[in-house]
């Protein structure tokens, strides 16, 4: 599909990443930069992720750490690398926001410590969710640690959706969420960084 989009559209670059590779991180770093210049790059989209069904019967540390690894301590690392990038950007442009440098961190409701009882559900995903709270965490940290950099970061549930991942139960097709999802990240402002948000902006419990 992306490579039937790249066709269609000159201005998409396909660039291939293993996320949880040091050296396929840093060779994709040098290829964006090749891209984007002296512009810098001014937003990264953190949106790799894995799930296995695992209720606290099932779950394994195996389970968990691989989950982790790819959920949580990957996009950490990628956005480390990119943040070169990121910083070049951010010094040429005022406010906070994707039109000058932003990080956003696919998320989940499954993260939120407020909503565990919420969902029978999400209690047969224990390594999914407890990664994605993790990476909440990450989020409010980078929010914090880059704010004088001028780069926003926040967290973002893109809705339960009909993909790989999601599956045909998901009550919502990715096309339904993406203008919601845009229309988020094109108002984000200062006031958002560090913040949890759902497609349509709305605000979720930590």
């Amino acid at each position: 599909e992306l490579q039937q989009l790249s066709k269609q559209y000159s201005n998409i670059k396909l660039l291939q990443l293993d996320v949880v590779c040091e050296n396929s991180i840093k060779k994709v770093v040098k290829e964006v930069e090749e891209i984007v210049g002296d512009k810098g790059l001014n937003c990264l989209i953190n949106n790799a992720g894995i799930n296995v069904l695992a209720s606290l019967e099932e779950v394994t540390a195996e389970t968990m750490l691989t989950i982790y690894e790819t959920n949580t301590v990957a996009q950490l690392m990628v956005t480390k690398a990119f943040l070169p990038l990121l910083r070049k950007a951010a010094q040429l442009g005022t406010g906070m926001g994707c039109h000058r440098a932003a990080i956003i961190n696919m998320s989940s409701l499954a993260a939120s410590m407020q909503l565990v009882q919420a969902n029978e559900m999400f209690l047969k995903v224990y390594p999914y969710r407890i990664a994605k709270t993790a990476l909440n965490m990450i989020t409010r940290c980078l929010a914090a640690d880059l704010k004088s950099d001028g780069i926003l970061c926040i967290s973002l549930h893109p809705g339960w959706l009909q993909t790989d991942m999601g599956g045909n139960m998901a009550p919502m097709q990715v096309q339904e969420a993406i203008p919601g999802i845009l229309s988020v990240l094109d108002r984000l402002g200062e006031k958002e960084n560090g913040s949890f948000l759902d497609w349509q902006g709305e605000t979720l419990p930590w």
